[in-house]
């Protein structure tokens, strides 16, 4: 792709420490570990510094990644987002309009035909009663499935769209994505939902990450990473930063 790590490592530099790296990273670069792709891992490698990824977020999504220096902090990062105790938020734009002010999705997921994520039910079994979308145990189908549970408030409704502040209790892999596209609400751009191609990217962003971080003083990681132009212009806010402050006080009220 092109990409030169010290340039990219200064345009997008949220945080940094004796430990960890926090950037804000561009939609169309991959984390680690992505076959027949470059990756932030691998390029701060060939410029010889070594990261540890505490956490993935897909190469279609932008924002927020935390990178760990040391195996030390790794290990302590990495446990807090295994135990779900990791304070994560996302924005994301969906294409359709009538969602409630607060929801939330109580879907397991499985692994379905060729790898891809799916809930681990038929379709036409996930029920909405009362802004949350669920299946009943008897219809979960025959194969391992993940419990998986997105909670969500509505930012903003415009004329075809509507922007989400969303916090993934659980981790699973494409779960915001798969989440919101078997509920009817699939996010602009995405490659796996959206075939519309009348996007250039994914509107999904990770935003805000709060973790314990016994090495700082006082001892926690409160980052933030505020989404680009490029994220905003399905809906071309006037006052962007006016939407994060509301995003911030809904999400306030989402447990």
């Amino acid at each position: 792709m092109g990409i030169e790590w010290a340039r990219l490592r200064e345009d997008c530099l949220i945080a940094e420490d004796e430990a960890v790296l926090a950037l804000n990273k561009p939609a169309g670069i991959s984390v680690t570990g992505e076959r027949h792709d470059t990756d932030i891992v691998e390029l701060a490698a060939a410029a010889g510094e070594t990261l540890y990824p505490v956490h993935r977020i897909d190469k279609v999504t932008s924002g927020l990644v935390l990178l760990a220096k040391d195996l030390g902090a790794h290990g302590q990062l990495t446990r807090q987002f295994n135990k779900q105790t990791a304070d994560k938020a996302y924005l994301a734009i969906v294409d359709s309009t009538g969602l409630p002010e607060r929801g939330v999705i109580d879907l397991p997921l499985s692994v379905g035909r060729k790898n891809r994520v799916r809930i681990a039910a038929p379709r036409e079994s996930i029920r909405a009663e009362g802004g949350r979308w669920f299946v009943d145990e008897a219809d979960l189908l025959d194969t391992k499935n993940y419990p998986s549970l997105t909670r969500f408030a509505t930012v903003l409704r415009a004329e075809r769209h509507t922007v989400l502040a969303l916090r993934p209790v659980t981790g699973r892999r494409h779960q915001i994505r798969v989440h919101l596209a078997w509920i009817g609400h699939p996010i602009l751009g995405d490659p796996l939902f959206d075939k519309s191609g009348a996007y250039p990217r994914a509107h999904l962003h990770s935003w805000r990450l709060g973790l314990a971080a016994s090495w700082r003083t006082p001892p926690e990681l409160n980052l933030h990473a505020p989404p680009g132009a490029d994220f905003w212009a399905p809906v071309a806010p006037a006052d962007p930063a006016a939407l994060l402050d509301r995003a911030t006080e809904l999400l306030s009220t989402v447990c």
